[in-house]
């Protein structure tokens, strides 16, 4: 048989298929993106759960005109195969191929670049006003020819406070709208929460299955807007009984169908059918399975959300043992055994996370101290203040969240937990580049941000023994808000072992091509070079020192972007020592920043310092160590930069003792 997928251009070939051929379609799809992750790696068990809805959504909606609106953006990968993207497939989240999220700049089918929950619905509202006041929205009676909205929202981030929001505004709306909830009873891990027990209880009840019946039968057959909503009505009070939820998201001024099964490819087009031409806000529950296709994703989805290039003995369709590619010892697990030790030695630390707990390394953590360990959902907002909360009843809390996700916190950072001085600890992993996730994930503006909050402490790590430190000394930091951040990356073991106590606001002096610290002794000769790296490019920086023999290169961890260590920028600025601040972060308002201020407060020249860090415009998917060689953040960039600010001492020099001919 002649494969169907590669000859799809649109999804206007979806429409000369036959049910048959779009279900035979659904497993091409799934033995697409499967194959290719087990490759290179990406999210998985996201994509194997949408597929049939996905071809169900662009069979009957006609996205070219209409508009689809994606929330978490990992379940985008059909939408994209069905969009003309399968020859970017091979090359799945690097810059020459299919980025890992919604993307515009590959596919006008694409309205955003998504990568953070809860967003989907607000951003739908916006354009179905937008297409209201222009004149293009759909109204059965005035404009059947408009612009529908289809907004799919899932994963858990119905719970996401945004998401509340949406729903909210979204009831008050006088025209068609569509939330598709794709509930697969996950979230990236087990969904937290009184709602998602809800939706549990409710997938789990007998009506369940009576339900798919009955309301196909009452609204089969029924042509559109105002037919659907008398159904509706005539169902009464047994049908509301059947469909609990129904209750709950009416308070929103949304009429509520389902849940029916997501997988069930027909089905899910005869509903489709009758939702597009609905006259008002509806949500349309549908039930899937995260993971579905292939055994060993739907029993540890979790595992399977986004992993790392795999191996299935026997192969995909039969094999019995899945073998992940291991890179080595990440930060993730780094943490997640030191949080263990420091809870070990301190029963007052306590910890929670954002539906990240395998993400974070929480997952570990939390078995071993139930009672002082939450997964709260994919709520960052309300873990931050529950953390101030504990802050304030005498407990020492850590926050283990991506810095990405902390953005959606940063108002909590400020209001519940700096304004008040309390003591909360945020632990940032995937701060800096994250490789494939590309631009929606890069940590690239936490040192900025919490930069402005008084009496806040950021440090960094830039191997095991340092994060273990600079745990240990937020553990004992009492006087506000404190963060420690590491990339998505594994840790190094290019440092001897052994770490000197993180003290307040000082560096710490880690080699390049001198063997002690020149600043030490003040008759000791100055180094041509100095760097001062905040986080894990210390090490690369060591490794660029040793690329430039000519050059005397004294290179220093900085540990704190705030505070800087004023004693030793003053030293090295009244030396004329030239300054090079690296760091895997915007160099707008990050720690190169921090230093240039501080130095122009103590009346210093800082002409002579050089700032490294990510440039001001986005970075793109792809691997992370190919991100920082775009920007100048590898051995070989580092090097160049000391070659620069060596140049103007090595002219002088060359002026004060000329060559005799």
């Amino acid at each position: 048989m002649t494969a169907i997928l590669p000859k799809l251009r649109t999804p206007q070939d979806l429409r000369g298929l036959s049910i048959g051929q779009l279900l035979t379609l659904a497993g091409e799809i799934r033995a697409a993106i499967t194959g290719q992750i087990a490759n290179s790696g990406g999210h998985l068990a996201p994509n194997l759960g949408v597929v049939e809805l996905t071809i169900a959504l662009h069979y009957v909606f006609d996205f070219g005109h209409d508009r689809l609106l994606f929330d978490v953006g990992h379940q985008c990968y059909p939408h994209k195969l069905l969009t003309g993207r399968l020859p970017l497939l091979s090359k799945l989240r690097t810059r020459e191929g299919m980025a890992g999220f919604p993307e515009p700049r590959e596919s006008p089918f694409d309205l955003f670049a998504v990568g953070h929950a809860g967003t989907g619905i607000s951003t739908a509202v916006g354009v179905a006003r937008g297409d209201a006041l222009n004149k293009e929205g759909f109204d059965p009676r005035t404009n059947p020819t408009g612009r529908r909205v289809v907004t799919l929202i899932g994963d858990a981030s119905i719970v996401n406070g945004v998401a509340m929001e949406g729903l909210n505004n979204a009831g008050t709306l006088k025209r068609q709208f569509l939330v598709v909830l794709n509930d697969n009873g996950m979230s990236i891990s087990k969904p937290q929460g009184a709602l998602s027990h809800y939706f549990d209880k409710l997938r789990l009840s007998h009506a369940y299955a009576d339900f798919k019946k009955s309301a196909k039968e009452a609204l089969k057959g029924l042509p559109g807007g105002e037919k659907l909503r008398e159904a509706y009505h005539k169902l009464g009070e047994a049908g509301k009984a059947v469909t609990n939820e129904t209750a709950w998201f009416e308070h929103f001024g949304l009429v509520t169908v389902g849940p029916i099964d997501g997988h069930d490819l027909p089905r899910l087009i005869e509903y489709l059918r009758e939702a597009r031409d609905f006259d008002r806000p509806m949500v349309l529950h549908v039930h899937t399975v995260k993971g579905k296709g292939y055994e060993f994703a739907e029993e540890d989805s979790t595992r399977f959300h986004s992993p790392p290039a795999f191996r299935v003995d026997g192969g995909l369709e039969q094999g019995c043992r899945v073998e992940l590619k291991s890179e080595g010892r990440s930060f993730t697990a780094a943490f997640a055994d030191a949080m263990i030790d420091v809870m070990e030695r301190d029963a007052k630390v306590v910890t929670c996370t954002a539906a990240m707990p395998d993400g974070t390394g929480l997952n570990k953590v939390m078995p071993r101290f139930p009672e002082r360990s939450w997964d709260v959902g994919i709520c960052e907002s309300h873990a931050l203040d529950m953390m101030a909360g504990l802050a304030k009843t005498g407990w020492k809390p850590f926050f283990a969240v991506y810095s990405t996700f902390l953005q959606r916190a940063f108002d909590q950072a400020f209001q519940e937990a700096s304004l008040q001085g309390l003591p909360v600890r945020l632990c940032l992993d995937r701060a800096g580049l994250v490789g494939g996730d590309g631009a929606v994930h890069h940590g690239f503006c936490d040192i900025a941000l919490l930069r402005t909050l008084p009496g806040a402490v950021v440090t960094a790590a830039i191997d095991e023994p340092s994060l273990r430190g600079a745990l240990e000394f937020m553990r004992g930091y009492d006087a506000g808000l404190s963060a420690v951040r590491y990339p998505r990356d594994t840790v190094s073991d290019r440092v001897p072992a052994g770490c000197p106590p993180f003290v307040l606001g000082k560096a710490r002096f880690l080699g390049g091509s001198l063997p002690e610290d020149p600043l030490r002794d003040a008759g000791a000769a100055a180094p041509d070079v100095a760097i001062l790296a905040f986080g894990t490019l210390a090490i690369t920086a060591l490794e660029a020192a040793a690329g430039v023999p000519e050059a005397r290169v004294a290179v220093y961890d900085a540990r704190f972007a705030k505070p800087v260590d004023l004693d030793l920028i003053r030293e090295l600025l009244t030396r004329h020592v030239p300054v090079i601040t690296i760091e895997d972060h915007s160099v707008v308002g990050g720690f190169g920043a921090a230093m240039v201020d501080a130095a122009q407060e103590m009346g210093l020249d800082t002409s002579r310092i050089t700032r490294l860090g990510l440039p001001d415009r986005w970075v793109y998917q792809d691997s992370r160590s190919r991100q920082l060689a775009e920007v100048g953040l590898d051995a070989s960039g580092i090097a160049g930069a000391i070659r620069t600010a060596i140049a103007p001492r090595e002219i002088a020099t060359a002026a004060m003792n000329p060559r005799i001919s």
